[in-house]
């Protein structure tokens, strides 16, 4: 037994020798060499700096007392030791003690040491991982924050896709947007999320595709929820890989967007409202502008046309005028139709019975659709009156009619339907052709002016800029509905009538010989008036001015007054109207424009004529304020709609006849 010793001492002793020149120096590491019971009999420079033992200290103690007390009641120690022999190595982390009694967190690796199969004793190596494990703890920590933040973000699906796009985990803001739990989604392919129609044009796999190519895919469109609705979406998805650079999956960030694209499509239209807002006005003033004095010109040319018809005799002359008159009416239409469009056409509401004025003017209507086109008409018996002006709503009806017409150069059925609409307290007028419809990129534009698919020399491009001017200018609106190769439908929304009281007339008669004051700044416009007048037999006095009309008046012998409201001074035609009017209630008064700012203000208080006018209009609105003659304003086309109702009919008589549909 005493030589047994011996030589374990002696190998002890070797083992010493042999370990000092390595590891006596290292100082990161804590190296030691421990007997078969445990007891420490070697120490090294890194020792001795991590746990604080000066090797005097720390020789023949048992290693146990680095270890917390609690490890050791449990008998962690030996537990290392029995492992180091089993298994030939024993690595553990945890918590150890310095010799001040405080603890660092270290890596303890544990090696058994045999000579000759038997067992010498151990190799311990500590090392304080203290930071490595704060920093570990920190980044556990960080993860389980983060996965707590995804998790229960709400506003946001945030998850995992696998690469072949198997949804791999959920949050709660996934639930949220698109219905599903955790289980009922996970393991499932995102591609449920894609519409049927992204489904079939393999849309999702293309979106990984892309992703993984290219490091990042992003979109707004259309998705799906689990009970089967549809939301706007902005998608983000991102390839995953690890440091191999392998793609290991994707993460998909999926937002609801609905109401701010809602928000954005209503900022675009509100955009565009003021952009069509913008450009009306500009046109309004444009047309505005030169309207006074075009209509003018037009009154020149049309007033003298009469005088003229009288002295030429000829065939040949008579073409000329009537090809002149023509021309005249023609331009006329061009300048309302744009003044209707940019709503600064002067207008004359009157309650009018909508059945009744759809009645007047069938007979001109069928004329001009010719015989290859079919006239349906579906008017409602209880049609509630409207307050319109009935020369626009006339125009803008003709307009509707000639719109369909052309649209159905083979011919077919076009139906004018009226009725009430008692949610809206409107009427409303629509037009039905069974034409070829409306392509999506012209619907924008139809009511655009001057914007036409008709050949050149065939179309204004001004009538459905009449009719939109029309029905907002009457409080109104206008819908349009298109399907290519089935035809259109364009109707018009007017509010139900509810008209001021109207003055009415004050019986006053003008005699045969009865005295007319015209008020027109412009002598050639007063020379056109006059002949018109005097054509139908009244006599004329002229006053160029406000101040002028006045004095004729207080030297009395008047008996209608006909004033131009677009005068020099500072009393224009309504003014001066409101001066006679409160001076001598009893007397006529009627007014004329090509164009007043002022005119819209005119209301029913004064009929208003527009320039350029014909000797049947004229004479249709004295009669109407002297209670001579037959007020023809319901048995026909109103007097200003006359002109284009001509047009209407040389159009028809020129064209060649359609051939009916088989």
């Amino acid at each position: 037994m005493v030589k047994k010793s011996e030589q374990l001492e002696r190998g002890i002793v070797a083992s010493r020798r042999d370990f000092r020149p390595p590891a006596g120096g290292v100082v990161d590491y804590a190296i030691c060499m421990l007997a078969p019971d445990g007891r420490v009999i070697n120490w090294n420079k890194g020792a001795e700096r991590i746990t604080g033992y000066p090797a005097k200290a720390i020789l023949g103690k048992h290693f146990s007392v680095f270890y917390p007390a609690e490890d050791r009641a449990s008998g962690v120690p030996a537990k290392a030791l029995q492992m180091a022999r089993k298994e030939k190595h024993s690595a553990a982390e945890g918590w150890c003690l310095r010799e001040d009694g405080s603890q660092f967190y270290a890596a303890v690796v544990i090696d058994p040491i045999h000579e000759k199969r038997k067992l010498v004793g151990y190799v311990m190596v500590i090392r304080d991982i203290a930071e490595r494990h704060q920093a570990r703890a920190d980044l556990e920590a960080s993860e389980s924050q983060f996965r707590l933040l995804v998790s229960n973000v709400t506003d946001y699906a945030l998850y995992m896709l696998t690469p072949a796009g198997i949804v791999a985990n959920w949050n709660a803001g996934g639930e949220r947007i698109k219905g599903y739990s955790p289980g009922e989604i996970i393991g499932q392919s995102f591609a449920r999320f894609y519409t049927p129609a992204d489904q079939a044009a393999g849309k999702p796999a293309r979106a990984l595709k892309i992703a993984q190519e290219t490091g990042h895919y992003e979109e707004e469109g259309w998705r799906v929820r689990k009970d089967g609705s549809f939301f706007w979406a902005s998608v983000v998805i991102d390839p995953i890989r690890d440091s191999d650079g392998s793609l290991v999956g994707f993460a998909k960030i999926t937002r609801d967007i609905s109401e701010r694209r809602d928000a954005q499509q209503r900022l675009e239209q509100v955009q565009h409202q003021l952009a069509e807002s913008q450009k009306m006005d500009a046109l309004g003033q444009l047309t505005g502008g030169v309207a006074h004095d075009f209509n003018n010109l037009l009154m020149i040319i049309s007033g003298n046309l009469h005088r003229i018809k009288r002295e030429v005799t000829s065939e040949r002359g008579r073409l000329a005028l009537g090809a002149i008159e023509t021309a005249s009416e023609r331009a006329a239409s061009l300048t309302r139709q744009l003044l209707t469009f940019a709503r600064r056409q002067s207008v004359n509401p009157q309650i009018i019975n909508v059945a009744d004025r759809i009645a007047a003017v069938r007979e001109v209507l069928t004329s001009a659709l010719g015989g290859a086109i079919k006239l349906n008409m579906e008017i409602r018996a209880d049609l509630w009156p409207i307050f319109v002006d009935p020369t626009e709503f006339e125009t803008a009806l003709i307009n509707l009619v000639v719109n369909a017409r052309d649209a159905m150069a083979g011919g077919g059925k076009l139906t004018i339907e009226a009725r009430n609409v008692p949610e809206a307290a409107q009427v409303v007028v629509s037009v039905t052709d069974t034409g070829e419809g409306i392509p999506d990129d012209v619907m924008n534009r139809v009511f655009d002016p001057f914007f036409t698919t008709k050949p050149v020399g065939k179309g204004t491009g001004l009538g459905l800029s009449q009719v939109h001017g029309f029905a907002h200018q009457a409080d109104g609106r206008v819908e349009i509905t298109s399907a290519l190769g089935k035809g259109t439908t364009v109707s018009i929304y007017l509010p139900r009538g509810t008209a001021p009281a109207q003055r009415t007339a004050t019986g006053h008669r003008a005699p045969g010989s009865a005295t007319i004051l015209l008020i027109e700044d412009n002598p050639a416009v007063a020379d056109a008036s006059t002949g018109l007048l005097e054509q139908l037999g009244y006599t004329v006095r002229w006053a160029s001015n406000a101040e002028a009309a006045l004095s004729e008046i207080d030297a009395n012998g008047i008996d209608v007054v006909f004033s131009d409201i677009v005068m020099p001074g500072r009393i224009d035609g309504l003014k001066l109207a409101r001066t006679i009017r409160d001076r001598k209630p009893e007397l006529p008064i009627l007014l004329t424009t090509g164009y007043s700012e002022s005119a819209r203000d005119v209301r029913s208080d004064f009929p208003v004529l527009r320039k350029p006018y014909h000797i049947h209009d004229l004479s249709r609105e004295l009669a109407k304020l002297t209670g001579h003659g037959v007020d023809s304003a319901t048995s026909g086309p109103s007097a200003d709609a006359s002109g284009e109702f001509d047009a209407i009919a040389r159009d028809v008589a020129a064209r060649p006849k359609a051939k009916a549909r088989s």
